[in-house]
């Protein structure tokens, strides 16, 4: 599906397609470009007779707020847990690779240089120490880091195992 089709919803419920929201992104960084900004970008997913993916985009301003939005696609169900957390993460690296690349020109066109602001961009994968997922730990932390993004794990992966995640609920 072309990403420009996709639409998300905001945290006020909002139905927003994709480069509406990058829209959305981009005013809420203009707003304030001396701030430090937090980008997240988490999925997580609950199985039933299907496997209802949840991804989420969060923009934190540190300490002054923060928006957010989400995407629900329904899957065929993915049962092997290794390959639904390679399937979570994939969709969250390539999420924020678009993002990245998609927010930085809408800056460019606005005279400012996303590398010259002060915005971390981190990837929240719900795995974590305790429970089955600790096993592939190493495996997701080194594939997420090795694509340039720092790697949140529970407790502090809060975009995947807290927003997603209750938007994944059946």
């Amino acid at each position: 599906m072309n990403k420009e089709e996709l639409i998300f919803t905001r945290g006020n419920k909002q139905k927003v397609r994709y480069n509406k929201m990058i829209d959305i992104i981009r005013d809420f960084i203009l707003e304030d470009t001396e701030s430090e900004y937090q980008f997240t970008v988490g999925t997580d997913s609950q199985n039933a007779d299907h496997t209802k993916m949840v991804e989420v985009i969060a923009i934190h301003r540190v300490g002054r707020g923060g928006i957010f939005f989400y995407r629900i696609e329904h899957l065929t169900r993915i049962s092997n847990l290794k390959q639904k957390i390679t399937t979570e993460t994939s969709r969250s690296l390539e999420l924020a690779d678009g993002l990245v690349e998609d927010l930085e020109l809408q800056l460019l066109e606005k005279d400012i240089d996303i590398n010259k602001l002060n915005i971390g961009f981190q990837i929240h994968c719900d795995i974590g120490r305790n429970g089955k997922t600790k096993a592939l730990i190493k495996d997701i932390t080194n594939w997420v880091t090795s694509c340039g993004y720092t790697c949140a794990i529970k407790p502090d992966s809060y975009c995947a195992s807290g927003i997603a995640n209750k938007f994944s609920k059946f």
